[in-house]
């Protein structure tokens, strides 16, 4: 699926003209491990998008959207309009060959970057100044001398390893938007300017648009370049090429680097501050992507009761609440300090009407039975998964949970490597008269009952366990099944999001 897009480059200049004709852009969404899925399932959802594919870590698509559609994607990270996706690099051990690999990133389809400059122009309401990236721009501007463009090039490389050192890397990305108008030029060859070339620089005197390079590079070819290197290459191959200023401060857009064994993608970020960046949350708990894809998982409707029991800080609550704001939501947790910081997250993202808070053990909550629509919770109490002693109440707490829930109800659950164990034990199949139900010993210990397939769409994946599980129907704890067991990454700690459906009332087995 991705392959072939990848050593079609993404798309060439051409796809991307009649794609800028229609008012659609190609763009490309980060997402944590395991996410991806959820962010296919949004895009399409929300966006409408086509063309969806996905790598680890990536999710391309093109969509017809305006800026403020595009902001509202909750389950991806950060937001690139889409440059280029290009296969691997060739890598030599030769460092001005691989240079030279890096350099055509840039120069083979100049025409094409100036296209998509102007959808970026567009996005970001540059609409009725003239604009100078056009291809049928028939002015040409005072053309750069060689010496400017040297000194120019000196430059930029000062700047970007001065950068490198204060700001420390590719993460710390900066987009400024631009009031100013753009101007360009013809140049020459890739090589020597000429008068004849199409190809278009910026006045320096009339006009100016500047940038930086943020890269990230991994696999083989960081065995042969540096981080640094590579965002040097590219920055004055731009500067060369288009006759862009460098701006490692204060830049009026931003070139995205990423190289690996994978594949070569470059991307213009949408935003400065990341999409998983929440404005409306004071206090960050659980990570916002990870607490929306449990509340998607949810099923939550107009006039549902949901409650978290183990509300922390509440930001799964403030997920839900935000994206299904006509539902009614409960937040339950035994620290002060945890309810006071949920408290202040609920206050300034204007839900105070939506989310009631409670103090009380998840062990007896004071609530009736059968009470809630859904029960949706981070089990380890938000502290990054290294409650370990939490295991053996796991039993005593689902039961819990299980009580409060309707029949029919839904049951989504964040786990820590250790609490799943637990719960796969708990998941284990059971006899008519309650013992633990054999096993063959070559079956395969993951429950993973269902996952999210390359469309976003549910699909089952039984193993001999599950087949067996599936048959009785039955867990050892009442009366719910599961649904849904999904892996994700919260960083350098491996998650997994667990989704239930109670089917009967508790204690009827």
């Amino acid at each position: 699926r991705a392959e072939g897009a990848v050593r079609n480059g993404g798309g060439g200049g051409a796809k991307w003209r009649l794609a800028a004709m229609a008012g659609a852009g190609r763009y490309f969404c980060t997402a944590g491990r395991g996410m991806e899925p959820f962010v296919v399932r949004e895009l399409r959802a929300r966006l409408g998008a086509t063309e969806v594919d996905y790598v680890s870590g990536k999710v391309f698509f093109t969509a017809e959207a305006e800026l403020c559609d595009l902001r509202k994607l909750k389950s991806g990270e950060r937001l690139f309009l889409l440059l280029k996706r290009h296969a691997p690099l060739l890598v030599s051990r030769n460092k001005g060959k691989a240079l030279y690999e890096i350099k055509n990133l840039v120069t083979e389809e100049p025409g094409n970057w100036l296209d998509i400059i102007s959808v970026w122009k567009n996005l970001h309401g540059h609409k009725g100044k003239k604009d100078h990236f056009s291809q049928e721009n028939p002015l040409p501007l005072k053309r750069k001398t060689e010496d400017e463009v040297n000194i120019a090039a000196k430059r930029q490389k000062t700047d970007i390893v001065l950068e490198e050192r204060q700001a420390g890397a590719e993460e710390s990305c900066v987009v400024t938007n631009s009031n100013q108008d753009f101007g360009a030029e013809s140049n020459t060859s890739k090589e020597e300017p000429s008068k004849s070339s199409k190809e278009k620089v910026i006045d320096n005197e009339q006009h100016t648009f500047s940038f930086r390079v943020s890269c990230r590079c991994s696999g083989a070819i960081a065995k042969i370049l540096t981080s640094q290197e590579i965002g040097r290459a590219i920055g004055i191959a731009l500067m060369k090429q288009f006759g862009w200023r460098a701006d490692l401060r204060n830049p009026d857009l931003e070139i995205f680097v990423h190289l690996n064994d994978i594949h070569s993608v470059l991307g213009i970020p949408l935003f400065r501050i990341p999409l998983a960046n929440r404005e409306y949350i004071q206090t960050a708990g659980l990570r916002s992507t990870i607490a929306w894809a449990m509340a998607s998982l949810a099923e939550i409707s107009a006039g549902a009761f949901v409650l978290d029991p183990m509300c922390g800080l509440g930001t799964i609550l403030l997920e839900a609440a935000k994206e299904w704001p006509e539902a009614c939501y409960w937040g339950i947790d035994i620290s002060d300090s945890q309810l006071e910081g949920a408290y202040t997250n609920i206050r300034s993202a204007g839900l105070m009407d939506n989310i009631e808070l409670l103090k009380a053990s998840v062990k007896a909550l004071p609530l009736p039975s059968e009470s809630f629509d859904t029960v949706i919770s981070d089990i380890p109490f938000g502290k990054k998964f290294k409650i370990t002693e939490e295991v053996p109440h796991l039993p005593g707490i689902l039961r819990e949970m299980e009580r409060l829930l309707r029949v029919g109800g839904t049951l989504v659950l964040l786990l820590s490597q250790d609490l799943r164990k637990g719960m796969d034990e708990m998941l284990k199949p059971v006899e008519s008269d309650g013992s633990p139900k054999a096993v063959s010993d070559g079956a395969n210990e993951t429950t993973t009952v269902k996952a999210l397939d390359v469309n976003g769409n549910s699909s089952s994946v039984v193993t001999d366990v599950e087949e067996s599980f599936l048959s009785n129907r039955q867990m050892c704890f009442g009366s719910l099944v599961p649904d849904g067991i999904y892996g994700v990454s919260l960083g350098k700690t491996d998650a997994f999001i667990y989704k239930y459906k109670k089917i009967s009332p508790a204690g009827s087995h």
